[in-house]
């Protein structure tokens, strides 16, 4: 583990320590994650007669969900599916086939929230057939793609779109092409070693009340996992962007990327594609909380300044699971600021280098500049505007990657001595003078006056 100040330590420390004691949790583990490692871990309480360690599991709730989540984008990615597809596409005969599986990751889908019948996370659940049977009607409660509203009842369904597409159980499909990779070992969907028992505290008084801790059964993939800190790092690191061959770079920033929000007014939560998203004094975040009778779970990332944290706690509910873990991030780049990285020269293609500099769009100036890896940056020479990152599709043609031009085409156009002489960036043309007569600006340009 990297060594961090001795005075961020117990910094963060005390931060838990307040925590657990505030909120009266049995036991309480957390750990933050730089650059896809542990930097710093602790615990609070005990369980049993000891400490809880990172080794120690608990019930990861929801959490659940981003790796069944992950699990449907790596069958999109091999072409099995699309998120637009509808539902019925792939689990035919339910009354809510007309969701698509885009909405169902991101909460849009229209489902009822929870199962009918008894609380589900509290008692033994049934197989599909028993759940779908349960569903038959009332299950929708908005039209889909109208609103977000939260539903455990889709990601049961996304579990078992999952075992069908792979004709095995979705815990299988899981282990096989998520946790055995990322070498999350001790995710289990029961308690395995060492673990916490799930607790009520009681409101008025310091006495514990044991909960129960079910298989949900076809409901299971909204929230039946157990994991420990170590490995609820790895899935940290993962969400950050160390994808460990299991999903492509570009996926996981999509499933990042925001379908829709929680609080509308201005919003500091809303959903991906299975993760949900936190705004948070500047910072992007992603990740999810999780929660089932006697535990509380938390995992967010900053991907831009790949700081992550986690929060494990074996309590129904009181602890603030997700402030504690944006403390976390917060304090440790607040007393650990990174150092920019060096700058280093490198080679680029001078037919390439001779594209960068002033552009105008009209009358305003914008600078083309070589990033890493041979992209283009066009952004407006004053800050303000619009801005994109490009990446090469060919000989002078580029495809926006971010941005207002995303995955819009650039095209650069040439006199007859193969000179640059105008930027085609879908429709607008970009000149190296404002509106050069020379170029093809559509209307026209009759002159400056």
């Amino acid at each position: 583990m990297p060594l961090m100040l001795e005075s961020t330590e117990h910094a963060l420390l005390r931060r838990i320590a307040h925590e657990q004691a505030a909120c009266r949790a049995p036991s309480l583990v957390a750990a933050v994650v730089r650059d896809g490692e542990i930097v710093w871990s602790g615990s609070r309480g005990r369980v049993g007669d000891r400490p809880p360690g990172t080794d120690t599991q608990y019930r990861l709730g929801s959490i659940t969900k981003t790796l069944v989540a992950t699990a449907v984008m790596r069958l999109r990615d091999e072409g099995l599916l699309d998120l637009n597809d509808p539902l019925e596409q792939h689990v035919p005969g339910t009354p809510f086939g007309a969701a698509t599986v885009a909405q169902l990751l991101s909460h849009t889908s229209g489902l009822t929230s929870e199962s009918p019948g008894l609380w589900w996370e509290r008692t033994p659940g049934a197989d599909w057939d028993a759940l779908a049977g349960s569903l038959a009607e009332g299950a929708t409660k908005h039209r889909p793609g109208a609103r977000f509203h939260y539903s455990n009842v889709g990601y049961g369904v996304l579990g078992e779109l999952i075992s069908r597409h792979r004709g095995k159980g979705w815990l299988s499909v899981l282990d096989e092409e998520i946790l055995g990779p990322l070498g999350m070992t001790r995710t289990t969907p029961h308690p395995v070693g060492a673990h916490a028992e799930g607790f009520a505290v009681h409101p008025f008084a310091d006495v514990l009340l044991p909960e129960p801790s079910p298989d949900a059964g076809a409901m299971a993939p909204a929230g039946q996992l157990w994991s420990t800190a170590t490995d609820l790092a790895r899935w940290t690191a993962f969400l950050g962007g160390h994808d460990g061959g299991v999903l492509a770079p570009e996926t996981i920033e999509q499933m990042r990327t925001m379908v829709t929000v929680d609080d509308t007014d201005v919003w500091t939560t809303g959903f991906g594609l299975g993760l949900m998203l936190v705004r948070y004094q500047g910072r992007r975040l992603a990740g999810h909380t999780g929660s089932m009778p006697g535990f509380l779970a938390v995992t967010l990332v900053d991907p831009a300044a790949q700081t992550g944290a986690l929060v494990l706690t074996n309590s129904t509910s009181g602890v603030g699971i997700t402030q504690l873990c944006l403390d976390l991030i917060t304090m440790t780049d607040e007393r650990e600021p990174r150092l920019p990285a060096e700058w280093q020269p490198s080679a680029v293609d001078p037919a390439l280098l001779a594209l960068t500099g002033l552009w105008h769009w009209g009358p305003t100036p914008y600078h083309l500049r070589i990033q890493g890896d041979g992209l283009l940056l066009l952004a407006p020479a004053e800050g303000a505007g619009r801005s994109s990152r490009f990446r090469a599709t060919g000989r002078d043609t580029y495809v926006g990657l971010d941005g207002y031009y995303a995955g819009e085409t650039l095209v650069v156009g040439r006199d007859a001595d193969g000179v640059a002489t105008h930027l085609d960036l879908a429709t607008f043309i970009f000149t190296r003078t404002p509106y050069d007569p020379a170029a093809p600006v559509p209307g026209g340009v009759d002159g400056w006056r």
